[in-house]
């Protein structure tokens, strides 16, 4: 009998090219629309591939799926699996890659433009008082410096769209240093940028890897883009750094729980440019999602191992 694989939840993307690959490469697929582990340990038991969005796939439910192999996500992000307990037992892990790089680096370096230039100030009163001006104008971009935090594929490709266009970029990060890029340390690069820009992972290093402190060390009158992962920022501390006017202003994309619950402090704050946990989407990334997932799961039958492994099994059988 064919393999089962089983879609834990989806949100607004269209899985049918994912099914499809999946059938055609001797699967048996089945959709589901939950994140409540209960009902996804029900409805998989029995499956070898999970292809998770932001279900948590932690211990418990891993537990009960013993014949489980790999952990597909909807994602560049990893932290809904429990990534130990994943690999102790033997379980793969893989994310969709470099799918949504340019859109999220587009999107991040968009934000903050719109930051700088004021556009959610002007976009809103414009329209009924066309001499309306805000109390601190734009600023000059070629005369701040941006900070990346982060400088892997996201931050290498925001540095060659801000190249050119700010006095400076400072990065803090692993890996290669990309192409105009000053290599500081962490606490540096918050303290000198007048654009803090995030692209780092949520892990327990990370969790709220920008606090009060940090906050409080940034330049009066900067600013703050996030668009990885809200557990990367102490929300408390981000509302009062805006409240007290230390900060002019943050762009994010993501927050600790998302869509935010009534009386949310950021999402309705109005130095806060929100958007709902768009970046990585475009009708190309929309269809890349989707068929990476699925390629995951298909190359790890071929192969042993998928295309894109953010944890390798520590066993296998």
């Amino acid at each position: 009998m064919p393999e089962l694989a089983v879609y834990t939840d989806i949100d607004d993307l269209d899985p049918s090219p994912g099914v499809t690959l999946l059938e055609d490469n001797d699967f048996r697929v089945r959709v589901l629309a939950t994140r409540d582990p209960g009902e996804i340990a029900a409805a998989a038991a029995g499956a070898t591939a999970l292809l998770a969005g932001y279900a948590p796939v932690g211990a418990q439910l891993l537990d009960r799926l013993p014949r489980l192999r790999i952990v597909s996500l909807l994602s560049q992000g990893s932290d809904t699996v429990d990534m130990a307990a994943a690999t102790a037992r033997g379980v793969w892990v893989a994310s969709v890659g470099d799918a949504a790089t340019e859109e999220v680096a587009t999107h991040a370096w968009a934000l903050a433009l719109a930051l700088v230039r004021r556009l959610d100030f002007f976009a809103l009163h414009g329209r009924r008082d066309w001499l309306a001006r805000p109390a601190a104008g734009p600023r000059r971009l070629s005369e701040l410096t941006l900070g990346l935090i982060g400088l892997g594929r996201t931050g290498t490709r925001i540095a060659a769209l801000a190249a050119g266009s700010v006095r400076r970029i400072l990065g803090h990060g692993h890996g290669p240093i990309p192409a105009g890029v000053t290599a500081t340390s962490l606490d540096e690069v918050v303290a000198r940028s007048d654009l803090l820009s995030l692209h780092l992972p949520l892990t327990a290093a990370t969790a709220g890897l920008i606090d009060a402190r940090r906050l409080a060390a940034m330049p009066p009158g900067a600013w703050l883009v996030n668009v990885s992962r809200g557990g990367l920022v102490d929300a408390e501390a981000l509302a009062d750094a805006l409240d007290s006017g230390h900060l002019a202003g943050a762009a994010l994309d993501v927050l600790d729980t998302e869509p935010p619950p009534a009386g949310d402090r950021l999402a309705g704050h109005p130095r806060v440019l929100l958007t709902p946990h768009i970046a990585y989407l475009s009708d190309a990334s929309a269809r890349d999602y989707v068929l990476t997932q699925a390629r995951n799961v298909v190359h790890w039958r071929r192969t042993g191992r998928p295309l894109w492994p953010v944890a390798e099994p520590a066993v296998r059988s």
